[in-house]
C-alpha cells in the first residue's frame, strides 16, 4: 500500500521525480528479464537499419537517407500508362522512417523535379549538338525502375531529367513516359525530343544531343536552334518504321550508319582487320553513287542505261561485309586524299571498267565539270595504250595503262622467217617506266589467260629466245606473275607507292562462251544461294603464293566471290546501241557477260579501294 500511494496523481500529474530507474528493471523472474533484453536489442537493430538504409542514389552516403526522403510516386494516366517518379524533399530522419513504413501517393506533376542532396547544382548550359526529334513507340531495355515517356534517347545520364519524346538508355531508376524505352540511366527524368549521350547531372531541353557534359542544363522546349541544326536528318539505322505512321528507336547494329553518328574515323577503326570480301549484296535505295546517264565518260560498251536496258534494279545493290561497314565513297574526300598525287590502273579491260567507274564517281563530286578532262582531250578510251584524267582543282590524275597480261606481248620469227605473236613471260609490260613512281597503282590480269591461244599454250609462251612448244597455262601464269612481282620489288618504292592487285572478276556465260553463243540477258537478280557459286580460280591461288614471296606489301582486292554473285550486272545484249547487219540477224550471239554495266558492280570495287586507302591513311597517322 505504501508503494502504490507514491504514484497517486496530484492535480492530475505524475510524480516523475519519485520514479526510480531500478524499479523499472526490478523483474522478479529470469524469463521476464531475458524477454526485455531481447526486445531492446531488436529495437536498437531496427533503428540502425532505418537510419543507415542505403540510398537509391548509389553515389550518396548511406546516412543521407536520415535527412532526405526519396519516395516513388506511381500515377495512372488516362491512356493506361503508369508513371513512376522519384521525388526528393528535405525532412527529418523521423519523417524518413515514417515514410518507409507508410509511403504516400502523390499526383503526377509536369514540372521537372530538382535533384536534392549534397551535390552542387550546375546552371551553366552544356555544349549542345543538334539532333532531330524522333517519333514515338519505343521499346524499353533494361531499366529496373522505369517510367516510360516518349520519343527520346538518353544514353548514360546518371541524373538527367528527361521529358517527353525520349528514350533513356542505361537507367536503373528512370522516369519514362509513354511509348518509350529506358535503357539503364541511374535516376533519370525524361524531357523532350532529344538524345543525350553520357551527360551526368544534365537536364534535357528540346531537340538536342548532349555528349559527356557534366553540367545541369535548364533548357526548355522553347529554345530556338539554328536552321541547319533543326533540319539535320535522323540516321536511318536508328529509326525503324513501324508501319503505323510512327517510328521506333532501335539499338544500332554494329556498323550500321555509324558514319553519320560517330564519324568516318570510327568506321575506319572497324575496317582494320575486317575481311571486306566476305559478305553479301544488299538492296539500298540510295545507290547508285551517280545518276544513270549522268556520266558522259562511260564507254558505250558499259553504258547499259543509254543502250536501252529496261531493268535498273541491279544498280541498287551495295556490297556489305559481314564484320564491318564499308563507308560510302565520298568523292570529295577521296579527291582530297589524292591531292597532288597519281592513281594508276594497269591491266585489262576489266580494270578499264573499274577506272571509268572511279572517274564518274569522282567527277560527280566536282561542281565545275569543265575542270575534269582527259589530258590529251580524248573522249573514247578503247584504242590507245594509256589515258589520264586530270582533276585540275586537286592537281591529281587518275590514269589507265593497257596491259592485259602484265607482261609483254611480243613478236618473233620462226624458222621460216615468218613473224608470229608470242608472250614474253620474262618481261614486264610496256610503259612500266611511266607508272612505277605513281602514288597508288592498281594492277589486274585474268581474263586474257582464258582465251584459246593462252589456254592451249602451243608455240606461244616465250622466255628469252626460247619459245615453248607447249606450256601449261597455269605454269605460264605463275611465271608471268613472278616476273611482275620481281619487277615491283625492284622498281616500286613502298614508302611512296601503295600497290594493289584486283583479283579475277567472274563471268556468267550460259550455254557457251563469249564467242560461242554464251548468254546472260535473262538475268535480273544476283545469285542468292552460295551453292551456285563457282570454285575459286586456280590462277588466284597461284597469285596469292607469289604475294607471299614478295618484299613489297601488296593489298589484294579479292573481288572474285563478290562478283560471282552478280550474274545480273553484265551488259549482255545492251553492250551497244547500234548493231551491224550481221549482229541484227542474231544479236543474242554477241553478248557481253564478262564486263559490267556502269553504274554497277565496279562501283563497289572502288568503294573497297576507298576503304583500303582510308585504312592506310589511318595507320600512317597512328605511327606519327
Amino acid at each position: 500500500m505504501a508503494d502504490s500511494t507514491k504514484y497517486i496523481p496530484i492535480n492530475n500529474r505524475t510524480l516523475f521525480p519519485e520514479l526510480k530507474l531500478k524499479n523499472i528493471f526490478s523483474f522478479r523472474t529470469t524469463i521476464t528479464r531475458a524477454f526485455v533484453y531481447i526486445f531492446v536489442a531488436i529495437f536498437v537493430a531496427v533503428t540502425f537499419f532505418l537510419a543507415f538504409n542505403p540510398s537509391s542514389d548509389p553515389s550518396s552516403p548511406w546516412f543521407t537517407n536520415i535527412f532526405t526522403d526519396t519516395s516513388i510516386t506511381t500515377t495512372a494516366k488516362p491512356n493506361g500508362t503508369t508513371t513512376v517518379s522519384p521525388s526528393s524533399d528535405d525532412r527529418s530522419h523521423f519523417s524518413s522512417i515514417y515514410s518507409y513504413f507508410f509511403p504516400t501517393n502523390s499526383s503526377e506533376s509536369n514540372q521537372t523535379s530538382s535533384v536534392s542532396g549534397s551535390r552542387p547544382l550546375y546552371l551553366d548550359p552544356p555544349n549542345v549538338v543538334q539532333d532531330s526529334p524522333i517519333g514515338s513507340n519505343q521499346s524499353s531495355i533494361g531499366s529496373p525502375v522505369s517510367q516510360i515517356g516518349s520519343n527520346r534517347t538518353a544514353i548514360g545520364s546518371p541524373h538527367s531529367p528527361i521529358g517527353s519524346n525520349q528514350s533513356a538508355i542505361g537507367s536503373p531508376v528512370s522516369q519514362i513516359g509513354s511509348n518509350r524505352t529506358a535503357i539503364g540511366s541511374p535516376v533519370t527524368e525524361i524531357g523532350s525530343n532529344r538524345t543525350s549521350i553520357g551527360a551526368p547531372l544534365s537536364q534535357f531541353g528540346s531537340n538536342q544531343t548532349n555528349k559527356e557534359v557534366p553540367k545541369l542544363e535548364t533548357e526548355s522546349n522553347n529554345t530556338v536552334k539554328p536552321r541547319e541544326e533543326l533540319n539535320k536528318p535522323v540516321p536511318t539505322s536508328l529509326v525503324n518504321d513501324t508501319g503505323s505512321g510512327s517510328s521506333q528507336i532501335v539499338e544500332e547494329s554494329k556498323g550500321d550508319n555509324v558514319e553519320k553518328k560517330q564519324g568516318i574515323e570510327y568506321l575506319v577503326k572497324n575496317l582494320v582487320g575486317c575481311d571486306l570480301f566476305d559478305g553479301e549484296w544488299v538492296m539500298d535505295e540510295s545507290y547508285p553513287l551517280y545518276e544513270p546517264g549522268s556520266c558522259s565518260l562511260i564507254d558505250e560498251q558499259f553504258n547499259c542505261f543509254n543502250n536501252g536496258r529496261p531493268d535498273l534494279g541491279f544498280q541498287k545493290y551495295k556490297w556489305k561485309p559481314k564484320g564491318c561497314t564499308l563507308p560510302r565513297l565520298d568523292g570529295s574526300k577521296m579527291l582530297n586524299m589524292l591531292r597532288g598525287k597519281r592513281l594508276v590502273f594497269v591491266g585489262d579491260s576489266l580494270n578499264r571498267n573499274m577506272w571509268e567507274s572511279l572517274i564518274c564517281i569522282l567527277r560527280n563530286s566536282v561542281q565545275d565539270k569543265t575542270k575534269v578532262y582527259e589530258a590529251s582531250g580524248r573522249h573514247h578510251f578503247r584504242s590507245e595504250a594509256s589515258y589520264a584524267f586530270v582533276f585540275k582543282d586537286y592537281n591529281c590524275t587518275v590514269e589507265f595503262f593497257v596491259a592485259p597480261f602484265l607482261v609483254q606481248e611480243w613478236e618473233t620469227k620462226d624458222k621460216n622467217g615468218t613473224k608470229k605473236e608470242t608472250l614474253r613471260l620474262d618481261l614486264i609490260s610496256s610503259y612500266s617506266e611511266q607508272y612505277k613512281t605513281a602514288d597508288v597503282i592498281v594492277f589486274n590480269t585474268g581474263h586474257w589467260w582464258t582465251h584459246d591461244k593462252t589456254a592451249k599454250g602451243q608455240d606461244y609462251y616465250q622466255e628469252g629466245s626460247h619459245v615453248y612448244k607447249e606450256l601449261n597455262v597455269l605454269e605460264a601464269f605463275r611465271k608471268a606473275i613472278t616476273t611482275w612481282g620481281i619487277w615491283v620489288d625492284a622498281n616500286v618504292n613502298p614508302t611512296k607507292t601503295s600497290v594493289f592487285f584486283r583479283g579475277y572478276s567472274a563471268s556468267h556465260f550460259s550455254g557457251g562462251q563469249w564467242n560461242s553463243g554464251g548468254a546472260c540477258d535473262h538475268e535480273t537478280e544476283p545469285i542468292k544461294n552460295t551453292t551456285y557459286l563457282t570454285p575459286y580460280p586456280d590462277k588466284m591461288v597461284v597469285l596469292e603464293k607469289v604475294f607471299k614471296g614478295m618484299k613489297t606489301g601488296v593489298t589484294y582486292l579479292n573481288v572474285t566471290r563478290l562478283t560471282d554473285f552478280r550474274k545480273d550486272g553484265h551488259p549482255s545484249i545492251y553492250r551497244k546501241q547500234h548493231y551491224t547487219a550481221e549482229e541484227q540477224k542474231s544479236p543474242l550471239h554477241y553478248q557481253d557477260c564478262s564486263h559490267w554495266c556502269l553504274p554497277g558492280v565496279p562501283d563497289a570495287w572502288n568503294e573497297i579501294l576507298y576503304a583500303e586507302l582510308l585504312v592506310k591513311q589511318y595507320q600512317s597517322q597512328q605511327k606519327m
